[in-house]
């Protein structure tokens, strides 16, 4: 016994397949054999074959004549012959039936024995299928007790683990916590240390650097003292060149005015001489 029903679950595999069918029979080339008397299907016998296309909905199928060897063979809708060709009964086709009935559709007894014959391996592949992925009623039970029991099994183990893993767990955590403590109690030692030890050496780096600052002053005044003497004494030797200088250049005025009135006597009396001896000349003359 199967899950379902068995003719409603035959029912909806055969519909399924017959839908998956009717999906896959898109492009279909169906051979036929040839004949060799009938000169008007086969004038140049280079190609024997029928190309029919389905149309997405199923609605009917047609072939296009590409080639002389070729015919046109226009098929009517499925609809009226689903019934008929697809009996619901144990969930199998009736090959005869459907196979003497096409023939009234338009279809040559090897078309439609080619064609049935396609359907019928579309279907028994699609309900191979869908039967592969269901399961009895039976196995359901026995997997259910099967997962059942293991379930119970598993509760066992974890309540036992609960039971003796949470003492240990709780045993853990104490020492852990212990463990936390004197790290804590030792991390604050250690840190008391090191901020005495900065504090140490911040003060022994303050009073240095006050030391440093304080030579460092007297050391500015006392550059600042010696700056004052040397201008000092830069100012009072700049003062005495500068008397020198006036006194020498006084000097030098007096002996150059001195000089002027010497050269001034000495040109007068050469001027008087030049006019005494140009006019005894002219007296002599005259």
């Amino acid at each position: 016994m199967f899950t379902g029903g068995s003719g409603a679950g035959l029912t909806r595999a055969s519909n399924m397949g017959l839908k998956q069918c009717h999906s896959r029979l898109k492009p279909l080339r169906v051979k036929l054999p040839q004949r060799r008397c009938d000169l008007s299907f086969n004038p140049n016998r280079s190609s024997s074959f029928v190309t029919a296309t389905v149309s997405p909905n199923m609605s009917g199928l047609s072939a296009v004549n590409k080639s002389p060897c070729v015919r046109r063979i226009v098929i009517p809708p499925l609809r009226n012959f689903d019934k008929a060709l697809w009996r619901r009964s144990e969930g199998k086709i009736r090959n005869i039936s459907a196979v003497t009935q096409m023939p009234t559709r338009g279809f040559t007894t090897p078309q439609a024995e080619v064609m049935v014959e396609v359907l019928v391996r579309m279907t028994n592949s699609n309900m191979n299928v869908i039967y592969n992925d269901m399961v009895t009623k039976v196995q359901q039970e026995i997997m259910l007790q099967r997962l059942m029991s293991q379930i119970a099994s598993v509760k066992k183990d974890m309540v036992i683990l609960e039971k003796s893993e949470f003492t240990a767990l709780l045993a853990e955590n104490e020492k852990l916590k212990i463990q936390l403590s004197e790290i804590k109690v030792t991390l604050i030692d250690v840190m008391n240390k090191v901020r005495s030890h900065a504090i140490m050496d911040m003060n022994l780096e303050k009073n240095r650097a006050r030391e440093l600052k304080v030579g460092h002053d007297k050391m500015l005044l006392e550059r600042r003292a010696e700056i004052l003497e040397m201008t000092a004494d830069q100012d009072r030797h700049l003062s005495q060149t500068n008397l020198k200088i006036d006194t020498e250049v006084a000097g030098l005025k007096t002996m150059l005015e001195s000089h002027k009135l010497d050269t001034i006597k000495y040109l007068a009396g050469s001027v008087f001489t030049c006019l005494t001896v140009v006019l005894g000349f002219y007296r002599v003359w005259m």
